[in-house]
């Protein structure tokens, strides 16, 4: 049986990477390699081997946590514990002169990067204006996959190291009348793998994937690669799945349409710039110079969150 290897397909949406504590440390390294002269600006509410932690640094991180209003006394103590560990953190790194070393410098570099471009996006393009409750219903009776007409996958899997999947195992496959074949092959030869059950609807699923499932015959084998672990997968029923009215629909279609719109305007204003731009492509590697990027991989670290969103279409839905 031959197999059908859906790559770039997600199974299970992600949400967009954010910067991680690593990079949070980094970034606020960057701050400490000036002068040891330059004070914090802020009220100081405490002092880590003379390094002060201000209130507007506590401020920062109750606003980046989204803290409710009643929360803020609890939260504050519990994020004020948290920046002394940063700062301790930051400063056994800079004793042992990691601000020094070349990962971390571009480490640092990116991270700059990254929030400059963010901060400018977020200036220059503001905030889109809410869907109206006419683009909710337009995007809602152009898309009845995700509403009135929705489809369940019900499917059996078994997840593997993707390092298993060998020439000999993928020949095992291929050759493979069932699920329960493979799994009959990977047992006599020592090969690890869990076997799963899952049901998504296509209201939890790229488009795209949508579309190859339901081409796709009753049983027929399908890998699915995620990093380190594969899913070899077969479908064991496709049904109808509830209908979700409009009213229901409305938070996440509008949440939706206003991560595209954003998305949208990233990639604008990204393609205004490039226009007006000289921009050199640099010993190339052979082959030519590279394929120019488009205006949405230029956006995205900007828009990140928006651009997820966009790709996944209407995710969770129930």
């Amino acid at each position: 049986m031959q197999t059908k290897s859906v790559r770039s397909a997600n199974l299970f949406p992600r949400r967009a990477l954010r910067l991680g504590a690593a990079t949070m440390i980094a970034v606020a390294a960057l701050s400490a390699c000036g002068s040891k002269e330059n004070k914090k600006p802020g009220q100081a509410v405490a002092s880590v081997n003379g390094e002060e932690i201000t209130v507007l640094q506590l401020n920062d991180e109750l606003a980046h946590a989204n803290v409710q209003a009643g929360q803020q006394a609890t939260a504050s103590k519990q994020l004020l514990e948290s920046l002394i560990d940063r700062q301790l953190l930051q400063s056994a790194a800079i004793k042992e002169n990691l601000d020094r070393d070349p990962k971390v410098l571009l480490a640092l570099e990116r991270a700059k990067s990254l929030l400059l471009a963010q901060a400018y996006m977020q200036k220059r393009i503001g905030t889109p204006a809410k869907p109206t409750s006419a683009e909710v219903q337009e995007y809602y009776d152009k898309n009845p996959q995700f509403f009135t007409n929705r489809k369940q996958f019900d499917m059996r899997q078994l997840v593997l190291a993707t390092a298993s999947l060998d020439a000999d195992a993928k020949a095992a496959i291929d050759n493979a009348k069932s699920l329960d074949d493979a799994a009959a092959w990977f047992d006599a030869h020592h090969v690890k793998y869990n076997r799963n059950q899952v049901s998504r609807t296509s209201s939890e699923l790229p488009a795209e994937l949508v579309n190859k499932l339901l081409a796709l015959p009753k049983g027929q084998l399908f890998i699915v690669r995620e990093g380190e672990r594969s899913l070899l997968i077969s479908i064991a029923e496709i049904k109808d799945a509830p209908p979700i009215s409009v009213e229901t629909a409305t938070p996440q279609i509008t949440q939706f349409l206003f991560n595209k719109k954003n998305k949208e305007a990233a990639e604008a204003e990204v393609k205004r710039l490039r226009a007006s731009a000289k921009i050199e492509y640099l010993n190339a590697p052979a082959g030519g110079a590279p394929a120019a990027s488009t205006p949405a991989a230029s956006a995205a670290a900007a828009s990140s969150a928006a651009q997820d969103a966009n790709e996944r279409g209407v995710a969770g839905l129930k």
